[in-house]
């Protein structure tokens, strides 16, 4: 099996590409983002689930709504001018600690 944390890792990417992908879709009346979207949530889902074979489901679930919430949170920032006030920042690397916090504290 290929490394579940590497797994986890594309998933989570997957995740941001779906979550900035919903922007695009315009509540999915435009077909091509649409198809798009949909076929990165099912590719992210099916990547979770693979990396949930071996990483314990708290853990995998935490990091891959982590990865997702960052990602999103900064191409939120990089494609859509939100918002970089300082809390915001720092919640994030909140967020970012948790993810590597988890990592390291792993039995996996």
């Amino acid at each position: 099996m290929t490394n579940p944390w590497f797994l986890l890792t594309i998933a989570g990417l997957l995740e941001i590409g779906w979550a900035v992908g919903l922007k695009f879709t315009q509540g999915f009346s435009r077909p091509l983002p649409s198809a798009l979207t949909v076929l990165a949530m099912v590719a992210s889902f099916y990547f979770l689930a693979q990396a949930l074979k071996v990483i314990p489901v708290g853990t995998g679930y935490a990091v891959w709504t982590g990865i997702g919430a960052v990602g999103t949170a900064i191409l939120g920032i990089v494609l859509f001018s939100e918002s970089t006030a300082l809390p915001r920042l720092f919640c994030i690397g909140l967020i970012v600690a948790g993810i590597i916090g988890l990592k390291l504290t792993a039995s996996v």
